[in-house]
């Protein structure tokens, strides 16, 4: 099993990201302000933490279902990426695309985070890319919704 350290901001103990069920694939990110989410705005919501992840890692920060279905709440750069790097703060930039404003308690569930492993990758130069049935076809090209 991989440790990651975590650091909580200051008073935020009770909002350290956790697993629901020991089986989830993502931790549960929370609120550490009361605040409004206004319509159609993107606001970044500071979630109580710092993260030490190790080289060759990353954390995905990812919608919950729930607000996407329910409020029409989603996050703006989704999934979003936590570099190893980086040492401050986690935010989640959530959207409010509903018809009004959302309020948002401290402690309240806003995103989910996944770790994962990175593969290590060499990009290489090249005159030609094999051929696959799909080909350059993208964005819509098979005509189905």
């Amino acid at each position: 099993m991989t440790e990651i350290k975590i650091v909580m901001q200051e008073n935020c103990g009770d909002l350290m990201p956790a697993k629901a069920h020991a089986d989830d694939a993502a931790f549960d990110l929370r609120s550490r302000v009361d605040m409004v989410l206004p319509v159609r705005k993107s606001v970044v919501v500071p979630a109580g933490f710092s993260i030490e992840l190790p080289e060759n890692y990353e954390a995905q920060i990812r919608p919950r279902s729930g607000l996407a279905l329910k409020h029409d709440l989603m996050l703006t750069n989704s999934p979003g990426t936590i570099d190893a790097g980086y040492r401050g703060e986690v935010g989640v930039i959530m959207y409010n695309g509903g018809t009004t404003e959302f309020p948002i308690r401290r402690g309240d569930r806003i995103a989910q985070m996944v770790i994962c492993r990175l593969p290590e990758v060499k990009l290489v130069a090249s005159e030609e890319l094999s051929t696959t049935d799909r080909g350059s076809g993208g964005f819509g090209s098979t005509g189905k919704s």
